[in-house]
């Protein structure tokens, strides 16, 4: 059974083009590493295309890059993780200055897995989309 998981949508002040340059190139993470609690992702690896980390509960989750429709959308794959699932970021332009982002998992998982994962999810890409709005895209 497909699981849907959606952020509120954000409000980003930086043009709509560099944002996306910015995130489909993962190595600008970077930039954001120390913002991200030590008690909530340990091992942060990442290149251009690919990033792993290590979350609690979860354990280590990968996943990379599969397509990117430059300025709009930037879609993933999980490539190690304990439940399959795709990550996209959303990207739409407000003014020539400013740009709404909404994240999104899309995850296979019967009834008690997600049971027992709905709610670090849902707080999970909320804390994500929070991370994104804050990094300084200029």
């Amino acid at each position: 059974m497909s699981s849907k998981f959606e952020s509120g949508i954000r409000q980003i002040d930086a043009p709509q083009e560099k944002v996306y340059e910015t995130l489909s190139n993962l190595q600008n993470l970077e930039r954001v590493k120390d913002r991200i609690p030590d008690d909530k992702l340990q091992n942060l690896v990442f290149d251009n295309d690919s990033i792993g980390i290590e979350m609690a509960p979860v354990g280590k989750i990968a996943m990379r890059i599969v397509e990117r429709e430059e300025p709009n959308t930037i879609k993933f794959e999980s490539v190690e993780s304990p439940m399959a699932f795709n990550f996209w970021i959303q990207l739409l332009p407000v003014t020539d200055e400013t740009c709404k982002m909404k994240l999104t998992i899309k995850a296979d998982m019967n009834p008690f897995v997600k049971m027992v994962v709905e709610k670090p999810l849902r707080e999970g890409i909320e804390k994500m989309a929070d991370m994104l709005q804050a990094v300084k895209y200029g």
